[in-house]
């Protein structure tokens, strides 16, 4: 299947049928072109931040490296795969993009340590040198709504590249000048409280999957996708994400760590604006018929499932759902056909990059309260330690 190496995501076509479906038939997939490249950011020490009641910056900090790459990505009408992860982000991007990319998240970087004391560690990996270790990396675009869809990896590519960059601090990453290209976050928004799951009797889980050893993990994650369907109802039906729960934030320290994420530093006319702007917008959300419709579309491009060569999901539930998930996941687990790492918290948080609210032009990213994905992403890493 050839495409157009810049336009290669964007010609892609969409797969119009059920997810679990889509991931056990691997004729759907194609090879990503030799010459784009995993671009990642990884905060080191997340776990740590994350125990000290700080997960709020975490999530923030990884939502900006996403933003950051996609502004430069709309800049040039390029169109990306990427994968938000909680604690950091992966990326695949085309040879243009590269060297603005890394520009970009060396100033995203230089913010984190000035304004939250975190190391922000970045790379990249030409996907030809991936292919080059024998790691495989394909891609498919799956339908998810009328408005939405995600891209779906298979293979151990991005691990294989994240894994790298956290071992060798910034990979390839200093073979370009420093800072030639801004830092543009525009359109970053992460102003909502906790979110409640939509029902009294529900929690929300994260949940990492992974296959194990070498063996193509496609059909198991196939019957684990089907089994979370069968026990949860719908990707609509359990996420974690309401309209009734959704109420903006108008606390000092939120507003205060968006505006550090995205200006770099303290900025007394954006701090009082967006305060203003917070404290008058759920009176707009909730009662006009604009606020109202976003509010609607937000629900739908809500990112709460992730396939990056592993299923990253969050969820909605009852105790008794998950109960029923463990069961299933636990059989897979002692055939050694998977391993997964799973968290449990009360609700969710969200961070959203808002290019236009009047359009679909806007994506939010979904994670457990209290770092719901890295405490699974540890859960996992911790049962492969003791393979």
């Amino acid at each position: 299947m050839a495409i157009a190496t810049e336009t290669f995501y964007s010609d892609l076509p969409v797969q119009d049928i059920r997810l679990s479906e889509l991931i056990a038939e691997k004729s759907l997939f194609v090879s990503v072109p030799e010459d784009w490249h995993i671009l990642a950011a990884d905060i080191k020490n997340s776990s740590q931040a994350i125990q000290e009641g700080r997960h709020q910056d975490v999530n923030l900090i990884a939502t900006g490296s996403v933003i950051a790459i996609l502004n430069l990505a709309a800049k040039e009408n390029i169109s990306i795969p990427f994968f938000f992860g909680g604690d950091g982000a992966v990326m695949l991007v085309p040879e243009k993009l590269l060297e603005s990319g890394i520009s970009a998240l060396r100033k995203h970087r230089e913010n984190t340590a000035k304004n939250f004391g975190y190391n922000l560690k970045i790379g990249h990996i030409s996907v030809c040198e991936i292919y080059k270790n024998k790691v495989e990396l394909v891609i498919s675009k799956a339908k998810i709504s009328d408005v939405f869809s995600i891209p779906v990896v298979l293979g151990n590519g991005l691990q294989y590249a994240e894994n790298l960059i956290k071992q060798d601090e910034d990979i390839h990453s200093n073979n370009f000048p420093e800072n030639q290209f801004p830092l543009n976050l525009d359109g970053m928004e992460c102003k909502w409280n906790k979110i409640k799951p939509p029902e009294k009797d529900q929690e929300v889980i994260s949940l990492i999957v992974s296959g194990c050893g070498d063996q193509d993990p496609s059909k198991i994650f196939s019957q684990v996708l089907n089994a979370i369907d069968e026990i949860y109802g719908s990707p609509k039906r359990r996420k974690p994400i309401s309209v009734k729960h959704l109420k903006l934030n108008a606390g000092l320290q939120l507003l205060k760590s968006e505006m550090q994420v995205k200006l770099g530093r303290y900025n007394s006319f954006y701090f009082i604006k967006n305060w203003i702007k917070t404290r008058l917008g759920d009176i707009y959300l909730k009662h006009s018929q604009a606020g109202k419709e976003y509010l609607e579309k937000l629900i739908e491009l809500t990112d709460t499932l992730t396939i990056d060569g592993r299923i990253n999901t969050v969820i909605s539930g009852t105790p008794e759902q998950r109960e029923a998930l463990i069961n299933f996941l636990d059989v897979l687990e002692k055939s050694t056909e998977i391993k997964y790492g799973l968290h449990v918290s009360n609700a969710s948080v969200m961070s959203c990059y808002v290019k236009d609210m009047a359009t679909a032009e806007h994506i939010h990213f979904v994670d457990g309260a209290d770092g719901g994905y890295t405490k699974a992403a540890n859960n996992l890493k911790e049962k492969f330690s003791g393979m």
